[in-house]
């Protein structure tokens, strides 16, 4: 069986994914950053610039907090990830916020009115069309 050729950038983001959560996780102890999850890594061809997705099991209002938090750990995070991954140049860490959760869970609410509505409630095109 084949192996599946994969990018080394996609290997490498993977391997910083895990390793920015656990150094999250365990190692910042900066409270604006508690509950921080990360969601995905995109990681430039070159290896010298990741742009890290997170969010927060908080509210959506403690986000301005949170990516404070992150900012002023970041070169702590990118000193550790130095220490843990053994690359030529540790990344440069851009954190961002991950919208895509709240997104879905608005498609969902949209997607579960539909299914609650009735055929008398939906609009009869052809009804209209009529003359």
């Amino acid at each position: 069986m084949a192996k599946p050729h994969y990018k080394r950038s996609v290997r490498v983001a993977d391997l910083i994914r895990v390793e920015v959560a656990d150094i999250l996780a365990r190692k910042v102890k900066d409270p604006r950053v508690e509950f921080v999850t990360v969601t995905d890594i995109e990681l430039s061809a070159d290896l010298r610039m990741a742009r890290i997705y997170v969010t927060s099991l908080k509210d959506q209002q403690v986000e301005p907090q949170v990516h404070a938090g992150l900012k002023r750990a970041s070169r702590y995070i990118r000193a550790e990830l130095g220490r843990r991954v053994a690359l030529r140049y540790t990344p440069e860490l851009i954190f961002c916020w991950d919208h895509s959760r709240q997104r879905v869970n608005r498609l969902e609410r949209l997607f579960d009115q539909l299914e609650h509505r009735t055929p008398c409630d939906r609009p009869d095109r052809s009804l209209e069309n009529r003359d």
